[in-house]
């Protein structure tokens, strides 16, 4: 950038002057500047007593000042902000120029600032200002990455249309770049950035990045010295994220880190403390780079120390917990090994904001300004005695609690989550459940979510709390398309999870919906040569607006039709329709405590076949109803992201039950097929009055107990006992459902599942209703079957084929079911725009026609790996490859490998 003061004078001793006034003003060290002064004459005849003494600077009343270069911005905005006012008094040469000259300078705008003399009258001085902008960027490629990574290089550094190409952008650009890939292991990576003039334009510049990453550099050794207790490969496991070339290894490369490995180097010690050996530490350590090998080597050299044990420990400070709860809590006890890490996880553990710990028992309690020390105060031979100091400190209450960053959602749907209220007493438990509240909404990043501590005043004892929120996108769009099963599949669905029905009626709500109150509509239509599904739902979390009562309510309508075998086509002549009407309400509960939630619902579905003869039912033609009443008891304190809970768990237990029919209606079911409608078969080869046999034994029988030719026709009376049989469905059913999260090990979580189901009936003569059943296998995503059944996932086998058969090889659907799962998580991103993560599992379950044949320990076992990548707009979505050990109902061999894709179930 080039700066400059030309003074436009006319006279004898131009060169004179232009030298003395380069030697009078210096500016900064970091603004390199060219002073040109030339003398013009205001009159066309110039008087010696009318020239500038320069040496001393004049005074003069700046009458205005000029902007005489094309600039994009507004030209008295530049004046204004360069510090010169029309009127004041200035010295040229002098400070202010000196001083505009740098404040211009900083905005990083311009390349050459040059102040101009245009003319002097009497003691007024008129200026000339001449600025060139700096180039403006157009466009910007990359070189040597795949095109799906230039976006995020883009949006990193800001290269955005119209941004202003300075040295400071080309510096921060190159060492974001580099640093960004040596850390993913391209130790050699190089940068070079070039600016070319567009030649379409007047003042812009394309940008190209060419990015050399090189070859990885990996560590080849990890070698260490002077350990005598601890093997090397013990220490190389403490070391987190630095690890050797293994070709084994999966979740960890290894690629080095500088400030990782740093961290790794305090890991090592660490694990020294945890054994007891306080005085270890590292004496030296080398990193060597194998250039030939592309490859690093590590050598860490330890002084171990000795072996130290728990002495003592004494409490002091504290009043308002006893030295036996503290001791407690502490869990320490003299005589045991030394455990450094585990002392301080005791008395602040930072890897669990809601650890069980001192510190936040005391926070709990509303000592926000309370601290916990421990202090070594004896040490004998190898004994060491402590004092646990504490200062308990003043109480503290919440004073101001607000919220930042909800553009759509309305204040009052998060501040009923709010657990930390004005006037309350401090509480760190309350302000981790607020963030997994808040989180489990769906409406913003649970990764984001910030509680920002705010005028902390230890002497009023207040602390105000603003929470930091990044909205995300909450409405999901289903649109699917296939082919299977000899037509085409296709499904419209629309979910908008953060819907405000009281401004339906408010056309400038439109956004084009109606947002911000924390409902949920969904609207769904799926349909194919052989269905159609049309379904509408609503619920409220907060119904009433006053408490956490959650109302919902759906309506749906199904028709399905049956495949003509010889035309592959649908036969529209039969058909089996239903519809369902529900509603329910969710209530929070206090008690035990607040993660419980009681639900209760009713639905009522009606079921309609016409001409609609298939295995599933006994009779084609007629109507069945099911009146239920369901009522669940949940407690779900999984947190903090709902798409990948790192802790907490959800155990449920429900019970669908109908009325009894059976106590009501005075129909004798064991009877009923005898004395009205039919013998489905013949027991024993009746004979005529010459000993012929007339129906032999299991000959098909009509209701008058006469032979019929076909199953069919025995059928047909059979249908008319079903009829009657499941006119309403009579039956109850209990489900259980135990899902926990861990997190084992950094980022990886461990989740476990246990899942059991039983469908019952309350009149055994009257059996099992062949509606509401469990078909298990496969990828567990619900089908277009309308009987009510429930889709049980058991990945490594075909969709419902661990589901018990009849005679005939036809799926009659379980009664009884269970289900073991254990699944290792790992995050790759869990930004707000998507969130993937990969997983590991291993699971075993199976289902039973009747509870007699149950047998929880005769399992169908499958393990394999999956993916699931989570984007706002479409829900979930994911890959499983899975291999099922066992023979699926009916076979006799391993099922093998199977791959399942999964479509909006969340798991």
């Amino acid at each position: 950038m080039r700066l400059s003061l030309v003074i436009k004078r006319e006279s004898a001793d131009l060169e004179k002057q232009v030298n003395k006034l380069n030697k009078f003003l210096v500016l900064n060290k970091s603004i390199k500047a060219v002073l040109t002064i030339a003398l013009i004459a205001s009159f066309s005849k110039a008087k010696a007593q009318d020239r500038v003494p320069f040496d001393e600077g004049k005074k003069y009343i700046l009458g205005n000042v000029t902007v005489t270069s094309k600039i994009s911005f507004n030209e008295q905005t530049v004046v204004t902000f360069a510090g010169l006012q029309k009127g004041q008094e200035i010295t040229v040469p002098g400070e202010q120029i000196s001083s505009a000259i740098k404040k211009l300078g900083k905005l990083g705008l311009f390349d050459e600032i040059s102040f101009y003399i245009n003319h002097i009258e009497n003691d007024s001085i008129y200026l000339d200002l001449d600025i060139k902008e700096l180039p403006k960027l157009k466009e910007v490629k990359f070189v040597g990455v795949k095109k799906n990574k230039t976006e995020a290089l883009i949006k990193d550094n800001g290269l955005t249309k119209s941004k202003v190409v300075n040295e400071n952008l080309l510096t921060t650009t190159k060492n974001y770049i580099e640093n960004k890939y040596k850390k993913d292991g391209y130790y050699n990576t190089k940068v070079n950035i070039n600016i070319s003039k567009d030649t379409a334009t007047t003042n812009e510049v394309n940008m190209l990045v060419n990015i050399d990453k090189g070859d990885k550099v990996k560590i080849s050794s990890i070698d260490f010295d002077g350990n005598e207790q601890m093997s090397d490969k013990t220490l190389r496991k403490a070391m987190k994220d630095t690890k050797q070339k293994n070709f084994l290894r999966i979740l960890k490369a290894s690629k080095f880190i500088k400030d990782k490995y740093k961290s790794d180097l305090e890991n090592v010690i660490a694990k020294y403390k945890e054994k007891g050996y306080r005085d270890a530490r590292i004496i030296s350590d080398s990193v060597k780079y194998n250039k030939e090998k592309n490859t690093l080597a590590i050598n860490v050299n330890i002084e171990e120390g000795r072996k130290y044990y728990f002495g003592d420990i004494k409490f002091l400070g504290n009043t308002v917990y006893s030295d036996q709860l503290l001791s407690r809590i502490l869990g320490v006890k003299k005589g045991e090994t030394y455990n450094g890490v585990l002392l301080e996880k005791r008395i602040a553990d930072k890897t669990k904001p809601d650890g069980e710990d001192i510190t936040n028992l005391y926070q709990n309690s509303g000592y926000l300004f309370s601290n916990i020390n421990a202090v070594e105060v004896k040490t004998a031979n190898d004994t060491i005695d402590f004092e646990i100091r504490v200062t308990e400190g003043p109480l503290a209450y919440f004073n101001k609690i607000t919220v930042v960053g909800n553009d759509k959602t309305n204040d009052r749907v998060i501040y009923r989550e709010l657990r930390t209220k004005p006037g309350q007493k401090y509480s760190k438990d309350e302000l981790v459940r607020t963030i997994r509240e808040i989180g489990q909404l769906g409406f913003f990043d649970p990764e984001a979510i910030n509680p920002a501590f705010k005028n902390v005043d230890a002497a009023a004892g207040t602390v105000d709390i603003e929470y930091q929120l990044v909205e995300k996108g909450s409405s999901q769009i289903e649109l699917q398309g296939g082919y299977g099963g000899g037509g085409f599949i296709g499904t419209l669905g629309l979910s908008f999870n953060n819907f405000s029905a009281r401004n339906m009626l408010n056309k400038d709500a439109y956004k084009p919906l109606p947002m911000g109150d924390g409902q949920k509509v969904s609207l769904r239509l799926q349909g194919s040569t052989y269905f159609q599904t049309y379904s509408v739902s609503f619920s409220e979390p907060w119904f009433g607006g006053k408490k956490p009562v959650q109302f919902s309510s759906s309506i749906s309508y199904s028709k399905q039709f049956l495949n003509d075998y010889l035309t592959q086509k649908a036969d529209k002549t039969k058909s089996f329709n239903i519809l369902t009407l529900s509603v329910g309400l969710a209530k929070r509960l206090t008690e035990p405590d607040d993660f419980f939630v009681l639900s209760q619902s009713v639905s009522y579905q009606h079921y309609s076949l016409n001409n609609y003869n298939t295995g599933l039912f006994t009779f084609g033609d007629g109507n069945s109803r099911n009146l239920a009443y369901t009522i669940g008891l949940t407690r779900n304190n999984k947190g903090v992201n709902p798409i990948f809970p790192t802790y907490g768990s959800e155990f449920s237990i429900s019970a669908k039950i109908t009325p009894p029919y059976s106590l009501l209606n005075g129909i004798n079911y064991a009877t009923l097929g005898d004395k009205e409608e039919y013998k489905l078969k013949s027991t024993v080869d009746q004979f005529d009055s010459n000993g012929n046999i007339t129906i032999p034994k299991g000959s098909y029988l009509d209701a008058s107990g006469n032979r019929v030719s076909t199953f069919q026709e025995a059928a047909a009376d059979a249908a008319i006992v079903d009829q009657k049989k499941f006119n309403w469905l009579e039956y109850y059913k209990i489900k259980f459902k135990a899902d926990a999260y861990t997190k084992i090990y950094g980022k990886l979580v461990l989740r476990t599942l246990t899942e059991f189901g039983f469908l019952g009936a309350y009149n055994q003569d009257r059996g099992a209703v062949p509606f509401e059943r469990f078909y298990v296998g496969g990828d567990g995503l619900a089908n277009y079957s309308l009987d009510g059944r429930e889709t049980i996932q058991l990945r490594g086998y075909k969709n419902n084929t661990l589901t018990p058969i009849n005679s005939a090889g036809e799926q009659i659907g379980a009664t009884v079911y269970n289900k073991f799962s254990m699944e290792l998580r790992y995050p790759i991103t869990l930004k707000s725009s998507a969130s993937i993560y990969a997983l590991g599992f291993v699971e075993a379950g199976n289902s039973y026609e009747n509870f007699k044949t149950f047998n929880p320990f005769d399992l169908k076992r499958s393990a394999g790996v999956g993916l699931r990548v989570f984007m706002p707009a479409f829900g979930l979505l994911g890959i499983d490859f899975a291999h099922g050990f066992d023979a699926a109902t009916g076979q006799t061999q391993p099922n093998g490998w199977e791959t399942h894709f999964i479509i909006g179930q969340q798991f």
